[in-house]
C-alpha cells in the first residue's frame, strides 16, 4: 500500500488537494488515481488535484476530478504556491511556476494559513462566438461565456453547458449576470469536473469577453457562489487576485 501525503487548499470554495514533491519523484498519480482522490463520496473530495514538482520554476500539473489533465487553473496555481511555501518553510512572497498553458508568477501574502494572492495570466484570446454565446475566450484553457437567463432551470444550464462544451471539444461554461460596469456575478460549470463553487480562469474569460462587449471596464469584481475574485485587464493581458485558505492535511493510502 502506497501513502501520499497531501495539503488540502481553496480558493474562494475551489478546492484542491496539492501533492508537493521532490525534484525527479517516480511518477505517481494517474487518471484513475486522481480520480479516486478526488470523489467526494469515496475519496478525499475536491475539484482537482495539483502536482508541484519543486524547482526554479516549480513545475505544476493539474488533474481534474474526472481524471483528466486541464492546462490552468487560477484559483488552483494560488493554492498550490500556498502548499509550496508551506511545505518547504519558506517566507518568499513570489513564485514562478510552470503550467500546461506556460508559465506563470504568483504574488502571495500569507496571514498564517490564510492569505490573498494574484497571479498573471497572460493574454486572453477570443474565438468565434457561438450561436446563444455571449463570447469565447482562451486563459490557457477554453471558455464559453454566456449572459444568464434567470427563467432557466438547473437542469436546462447543464444540458445548454454541455452543448456549448462539445462544441468547443470541451470547455468551461460560464453564466454570467452583469450588475454595473465594475460587478459581474457568475456560475460556472467546469469542464471534468461540473458546477464548481468558483473558477479563476472562468471570471477572467467571463470579465475579458465582458469588457470586448462593452458591459465592464478594465477592473471587475467578479463574484463568484464561493467568494469575490478581482481581474484586471490592461489590454488583453489579465491579472486574477483572490483569497487562499488551508482547510487539512491529508494521508492518502492506495493500494
Amino acid at each position: 500500500m502506497t501513502q501520499r501525503r497531501l495539503q488540502k487548499w481553496h480558493g474562494a470554495g475551489n478546492d484542491f488537494l496539492v501533492d508537493v514533491q521532490e525534484p525527479g519523484a517516480t511518477p505517481w498519480w494517474t487518471a484513475a488515481s486522481a480520480r479516486d482522490v478526488c470523489h467526494r463520496s469515496f475519496g478525499v473530495g475536491a475539484d482537482g488535484l495539483l502536482v508541484a514538482t519543486l524547482g526554479s520554476p516549480v513545475e505544476m500539473v493539474l488533474y481534474n476530478a474526472d481524471g483528466s489533465v486541464a492546462e490552468m487553473s487560477g484559483n488552483g496555481i494560488r493554492c498550490l504556491a500556498a502548499a509550496v511555501r508551506r511545505a518547504t518553510g519558506a517566507s518568499w512572497e513570489t513564485l514562478d511556476v510552470m503550467t500546461g498553458a506556460g508559465p506563470r508568477r504568483v504574488e502571495l501574502t500569507m496571514h498564517g494559513l490564510v492569505g490573498d494572492g494574484s497571479v498573471a495570466m497572460g493574454d486572453v484570446s477570443f474565438g468565434a462566438t457561438l450561436e446563444g454565446a455571449l463570447g469565447v475566450a482562451n486563459v490557457g484553457n477554453p471558455h464559453v461565456v454566456v449572459v444568464d437567463d434567470p427563467s432557466w432551470s438547473v437542469s436546462e444550464r447543464e444540458v445548454k453547458a454541455a452543448r456549448w462544451s462539445a462544441s468547443l471539444g470541451g470547455a468551461n461554461v460560464e453564466f454570467i449576470t452583469i450588475r454595473d460596469p465594475r460587478r459581474l456575478v457568475l456560475t460556472v460549470f467546469e469542464r471534468g469536473v461540473g458546477w464548481t463553487l468558483a473558477c479563476g480562469t472562468g471570471s477572467v474569460a467571463s470579465a475579458a469577453v465582458a469588457r470586448r462587449a462593452g458591459l465592464t471596464g478594465d477592473d471587475v469584481a467578479v463574484v463568484n457562489p464561493g467568494g469575490e475574485l478581482r481581474v484586471t485587464l490592461d489590454g488583453l493581458s489579465a491579472t486574477l487576485s483572490g483569497p487562499v485558505a488551508f482547510v487539512a492535511d491529508v494521508e492518502w493510502s492506495a493500494s
